[in-house]
């Protein structure tokens, strides 16, 4: 079908269009401006399309993405991890000419070191404070003592503004049903406009209020109170999140196409050219979808074939076999040097092994859209 070396990191440009307009829509429906966490596209062709019809802002989570981001042209830019004292210097050199890269902080340590170098370097900072409202991993709780204080620690040099509060609702990802991912959503949105409040009730403006995850923007019932939202697997979706709900298989824009290198009949098994570092060794689908493996078998058409799963990874060899181990394979329908298409379980850490897209639209091969990887 295509004249690919394999393994090959396959986009279907279709289902991608779908998935971003649906999940514009989504936004615009609840009155957010929607800044996409691109994260897992890492491509400025994406997001370029991910951003039309809101206000061009992006997400990233390295400040390699950021440069990229900004040689493509944009101008609006949250650095979503909390900011390590040696890359303000970084941050600082990448912005100018209306560029601003929004960082991260939770902490008065932190806050300190970015108002007093604000100073020394003579430059204008946009700061979020990053705020946990159930995940854990960073941020202040909403009625965390500190909350004022980092505000404050900020504020020691005028040219720091406190943007506002963000959070990301990463629990959503160990709910179970969409009831219980709106419980998440709405969890997140309350902590946030908690701690949002009691930051104006201190005297700062906090405009911007932000959640971002894509379970709690597909899932959630009202954001009344944020301005904004920052998903970011909804472009592409995987097997993760098609066993959690918030997408159907169908759905799932990314595959990787690999090559049939050897039958194991004896063990009925066959094996790919595609292994932990051409599709992660991320498992974590099969605590949604039993039986995930590492990957979900299709042909090349994109059609899932019943029961075959990548069961087992090496470096560069996959184990394709039947998930429940009983059934055979069809051997027939895979000779040695066929190719085949594997949907992935978490489509940000697949994609990061590849430098590009292979795009495609049903059977034709239109296009490659480069990608940025490291940090």
């Amino acid at each position: 079908m295509w004249a690919l070396a394999t393994p090959a990191l396959v986009l279907d440009r279709k289902k991608l269009k779908r998935n971003l307009e649906a999940m514009s829509e989504r936004a615009t429906r609840h009155d957010l401006d929607l800044r996409p966490h691109l994260k897992t596209a890492k491509s400025v062709e994406i997001g370029r399309l991910a951003t039309a019809e809101h206000s061009g802002g992006i997400t990233v989570s390295t400040l390699r993405e950021a440069a990229y981001f900004i040689d493509g042209g944009f101008r609006d830019i949250t650095y979503a991890v909390g900011l390590a004292p040696d890359k303000i210097d970084t941050v600082a050199g990448l912005q100018g000419d209306d560029v601003w890269v929004n960082v991260l902080v939770d902490n008065v340590p932190a806050a300190r070191m970015l108002a007093k170098r604000a100073d020394t370097l003579g430059v204008a900072f946009r700061a979020f404070i990053e705020i946990d409202t159930g995940d854990h991993r960073a941020g202040l709780t909403p009625d965390a003592e500190d909350l004022v204080a980092v505000a404050q620690a900020l504020d020691e040099s005028e040219r720091v503004d406190v943007r506002g509060v963000l959070s990301h609702a990463g629990h959503s990802y160990r709910a179970q049903g969409a009831d219980a991912i709106a419980a998440v959503a709405e969890e997140e949105r309350h902590g946030l406009v908690v701690a949002a409040q009691r930051l104006r009730d201190a005297g700062f403006a906090c405009p911007a209020v932000s959640p971002g995850s894509t379970p709690t923007a597909v899932y959630g019932k009202s954001w009344a109170g944020c301005t904004e939202m920052r998903p970011g697997n909804y472009m592409f979706f995987d097997l993760f999140q098609a066993g959690l709900g918030t997408c159907g298989i169908d759905d799932i824009a990314v595959s990787v196409v690999a090559t049939v290198i050897g039958h194991k009949r004896d063990y009925n098994r066959l094996y790919v050219d595609a292994g932990a570092l051409a599709l992660s060794k991320d498992a974590s689908a099969n605590d949604t979808m039993a039986g995930a493996g590492y990957g979900l078998v299709c042909d090349m058409a994109g059609q899932p074939v019943a029961g075959v799963r990548v069961t087992n990874v090496s470096q560069e060899h996959g184990w394709v076999a039947t998930a429940n181990g009983g059934d055979p394979l069809p051997f027939e329908r895979f000779p040695i040097g066929s190719r085949l298409r594997i949907l992935p379980n978490h489509s940000c850490l697949t994609a990061a092994a590849y430098d590009r897209y292979y795009v495609v639209e049903g059977h034709a091969l239109v296009d490659e859209w480069p990608r940025i990887n490291g940090w």
